[in-house]
């Protein structure tokens, strides 16, 4: 973490951690905390603006946190706090989340357990520009299925995507 946060600070500046609402568990709303690899235009583009993969403002440093999904480490406090679990639907923005919900019945489903820093959708190749339909397809087979041993499954193979550097 203290490589990450000089790495943030030398590229971009103070204001290394960014935090961003979030909906957990039972539609609850909290903050998620990220490094931050880019520095959005305001409020309202943190929360609306879907897809940043691409976006110029992500500097060298920024790219390799994404990449090694390193940017979502200070989410360790969010566990700590209650916030979220290790694995779990990963959380969302309350205006995707709306939005979502809309469009997909099934998606609002994901919100009976806890969210986690990481999932079987994740690790299952869906992030970034993925249908939000399979996402939720994989989210909602977590959940009826859990076991010790599928959380164990999707945690050694979000350490190999890691390494892998197989992020966004």
């Amino acid at each position: 973490m203290a490589f990450c946060a000089i790495g943030t600070f030398l590229e971009g500046g103070r204001g290394i951690i960014f935090k961003q609402q979030r909906i957990g568990r039972y539609g609850k709303p909290f903050n998620v905390l990220k490094f931050r690899s880019m520095r959005p235009v305001d409020d309202t583009e943190s929360q609306t603006n879907w897809n940043i993969g691409h976006d110029p403002r992500v500097g060298p440093f920024g790219k390799f946190m994404r990449r090694t999904s390193l940017d979502e480490l200070p989410q360790l406090w969010n566990i700590l706090r209650g916030d979220m679990t290790v694995v779990g639907p990963r959380p969302e923005r309350p205006y995707f989340v709306d939005r979502f919900s809309v469009d997909y019945p099934e998606y609002a489903m994901r919100h009976r357990v806890p969210v986690g820093l990481t999932g079987l959708a994740q690790v299952s190749g869906l992030r970034g520009d993925t249908p939000i339909s399979d996402r939720a397809r994989f989210d909602n087979y977590y959940i009826e299925n859990w076991s010790l041993w599928l959380d164990v499954k999707v945690i050694l193979r979000t350490v190999g995507e890691v390494f892998r550097g197989g992020g966004r």
